[in-house]
């Protein structure tokens, strides 16, 4: 756990610049109408020329949207802002941007409400917290809380049990693939999954997301499994043999919680409504402790701006 502080705090700046590649796409809130009347005879060059602009304007500066093309009736392509790839869909007008698309088809599977649960104000205390974090993978919401969440595991340390629920794949096969790594190398070597998921966030993450790609989401992970010391082969022995029926007990579990966005937070068993920044976690968290330990005083860096709300 004190290599997996130290390898945090080093990664902090990392994060910082994560969060705000992800929150100049969510400003743009779900759908944005450019304006004006969109284009008569639109092609992907002038898809990319509009988006770039739109963002500049915005005050977005040194955005390159590139790569766009036509599929499902929108134009999708990659804006690179600070080096990090994000995928973006426009309407064939012109006219709306979209930071984020969900197939429709994924619907039919998400665990469903259930209108009669009642969830309690307060969150029970007890002398070990239980966390869980319920997230898709390659959700841009889910990935955003991913990286608070780490730091506050850094500085908790082994006084909670924290835990990443990857309770549904509505992006396709690649997010699937992932949930399944992430569960099992929580099964596997729990000890360093947060180290994973770090990296998975600023490095696998901006890579695949954009490129959709089942053979990405595998090469970068088994890399990164490797460069941390974790049994890559275990880990995709426990994806093959037991990785369906890990994602289905989350998605259980999601379901009895009546959780149906990424992110959610529940502590101790209750959702929990809070900002998604580090010190906000935290506070939930240490709230939750019988007798808090010392360490729920210090102040975490970076946390004064919460990012954007949204789920997936």
């Amino acid at each position: 756990m004190e290599e997996h502080i130290v390898t945090k705090r080093r990664k902090k700046d990392k994060y910082k610049v994560a969060t705000f590649v992800l929150g100049i796409l969510l400003i743009i809130s779900l759908i944005v109408q450019f304006g004006g009347d969109g284009f008569l005879g639109t092609s992907a060059s002038s898809m990319e020329e509009k988006v770039e602009t739109y963002l500049t304007n915005s005050g977005v500066t040194g955005a390159d949207a590139s790569g766009f093309e036509k599929e499902s009736g929108l134009y999708i392509g990659i804006v690179n802002i600070q080096g990090q790839d994000i995928p973006v869909y426009v309407s064939t007008d012109g006219k709306y941007l979209f930071p984020n698309a969900i197939p429709l088809e994924a619907v039919d599977q998400l665990p469903p409400t259930t209108p009669t649960q009642t969830t309690p104000t307060e969150v029970p205390k007890t002398d070990e917290p239980k966390v869980e974090l319920f997230i898709w993978s390659y959700c841009p919401y889910g990935v955003q809380a991913q990286g608070p969440l780490a730091e506050v595991v850094s500085l908790l340390g082994d006084s909670v049990d924290f835990e990443s629920v990857l309770y549904h794949d509505g992006h396709g096969e690649y997010e699937t693939q992932q949930n399944k790594i992430q569960a099992c190398i929580q099964e596997v070597a729990k000890d360093k999954y947060w180290q994973y998921a770090t990296s998975f966030v600023e490095d696998i993450y901006p890579a695949c997301s954009s490129s959709r790609d089942i053979e990405c989401d595998k090469t970068e992970s088994l890399a990164l499994m490797q460069s941390l010391g974790i049994d890559d082969s275990a880990v995709m022995s426990c994806v093959e043999e037991r990785g369906a029926d890990l994602i289905a007990e989350h998605s259980a579990r999601a379901k009895a919680y009546g959780v149906t966005g990424s992110p959610s937070l529940v502590v101790n068993g209750v959702k929990v409504d809070t900002s998604r920044n580090a010190e906000a976690f935290k506070t939930a968290i240490c709230s939750a402790f019988n007798v808090a330990p010392e360490t729920c005083g210090e102040t975490l860096e970076g946390s004064a701006a919460a990012p954007a709300a949204g789920n997936c």
